[in-house]
């Protein structure tokens, strides 16, 4: 049995550890052999003294063989994964993944729910009436083999050693530690068997970087984990100051992926899954390059084979495959309600704040505050300005879903804080996309 003091001390004083010494810490902890309070004293050490790029591989490595993994052999599609790193309205996963399914990648999209502003994959994806996120892991490995693509909740015989990890660091100030961010991100992304990966590091306030050059940072630790695993590894800066898209709430985000798919979505949905998805074709060697990677993408949505494609993953996954072409059968709030501009004349949005916006959906009940709440599938807030757009008196910010009036009146005092107006034009939020390996 392993002596975690040790490792505590070494690790106090900014010393490296070896890869079977990481190995044996996290062995010890799985098995209970390594209390939580010597863990929990090891995390806080990492948070206050770092880890080296190898110590961080290696503790990657260590949480992938604490469970089982992935593996396809025989398998004739490239393997393809992508992470979103936090954010506020953002369907990219539902969108991307049956178009790359349907570009002839394997896709297996291993998401996690929602808790506090940041949404949830799979709480969108169960508001499609009687869909199923857990599957075992030989259905998931079967439908994968038979339609290239499955969008499901981690499984946990998969880096077991990541949850346990993560409830820890969740409930002892040890979450905002990037090289324990990137381990975990990463343990569940190779776990999964892809061989080229696609990572969206968010920046801004609905995202757990707050800055720039956080995500860089961040950014730059996940693709150097990548290479050392072997992977093909890229990551995507976006910017996350405004919501993605302009729904907010699981049912109203699916049917916005549905319009996406279908050629009707938010500019923004559909610009930054051209970029996740042109770069995961280019990587596996299903398009030249990246260019040719985007006018795949847009073939596909364009004749429908996107569409298609979901409909066969939301019917494999026992949901009901009609939502697709009739997004009305999606569960429906019984009050909407918009917000309006109350100004004596023109104004500019200055700000449409991502954490507030996504705090407002939270009280309505499209989110939890913590892991026990139940999540209202139909409630959420649909943006009808954005950054830049210039409004006028009595005209909608916002469109308000919710269960009654007194939630939505609710909801319009932190819409009111989290939209910013002034009285002068103000730019379009320029966020470009930045590409780190």
């Amino acid at each position: 049995m392993i002596s975690a003091v040790p490792l505590i001390e070494r690790k106090k004083r900014g010393e490296a550890l070896a890869a079977d010494e990481l190995r044996g810490l996290l062995g010890g902890f799985v098995a209970r052999e390594v209390p939580d309070y010597q863990m929990a004293a090891w995390l806080m050490a990492v948070c206050l003294r770092g880890m080296t790029d190898a110590e961080t591989l290696a503790l990657t490595e260590a949480m992938v063989e604490s469970g089982a993994t992935l593996a396809w052999p025989g398998l004739d599609r490239p393997t393809v994964d992508k992470h979103r790193a936090g954010g506020v309205g953002d369907t990219t996963a539902i969108v991307l993944v049956p178009l790359m399914a349907a570009a002839g990648a394997a896709f297996v999209k291993m998401s996690g729910r929602g808790l506090g502003h940041t949404g949830g994959t799979l709480d969108k994806l169960e508001s499609i009436p009687g869909f199923v996120c857990e599957l075992p892991l030989e259905e998931m490995r079967a439908q994968v083999r038979r339609i290239g693509c499955a969008l499901v909740g981690q499984s946990p015989e998969l880096v077991p050693a990541d949850k346990m990890t993560y409830a820890l660091r969740d409930v002892t100030g040890t979450v905002d530690s990037i090289p324990l961010i990137a381990a975990s991100i990463m343990s569940k992304k190779l776990a999964a068997g892809a061989r080229s990966i696609v990572l969206d590091v968010k920046w801004g306030s609905g995202a757990f970087m707050q800055t720039l050059d956080e995500a860089r940072e961040l950014a730059a630790v996940l693709v150097r984990i990548g290479a050392g695993a072997g992977r093909g590894t890229r990551a995507v800066l976006s910017g996350m100051r405004q919501p993605l898209g302009a729904a907010v709430g699981n049912a109203l985000e699916v049917r916005e992926a549905i319009d996406t798919l279908t050629g009707s979505g938010p500019a923004d949905l559909w610009a930054l899954t051209l970029e996740l998805g042109s770069h995961l074709l280019e990587m596996s060697g299903l398009a030249p390059d990246a260019a040719e990677g985007r006018a795949m993408l847009v073939r596909l949505r364009d004749s429908g084979a996107g569409a298609e494609m979901l409909e066969r993953l939301i019917e494999a996954q026992h949901g009901d495959p009609r939502v697709v072409r009739a997004p009305e059968l999606l569960p429906a709030a019984p009050v909407v309600r918009p917000l309006t501009v109350d100004a004596d004349g023109p104004r500019w949005v200055k700000a449409a704040d991502a954490r507030g916006i996504g705090d407002a959906a939270l009280e309505l009940g499209a989110g939890r505050k913590t892991k026990a709440d139940a999540v209202d599938p139909a409630v959420g807030i649909v943006l009808r300005a954005r950054i830049g757009d210039r409004v006028e008196p009595g005209q909608p910010l916002a469109d308000v879903h919710a269960r009654g009036d007194e939630a939505a009146e609710q909801a319009f005092a932190a819409l009111r804080a989290a939209f910013r107006l002034s009285d002068t034009p103000v730019p379009a939020a320029d966020d470009a996309y930045e590409t780190v390996g």
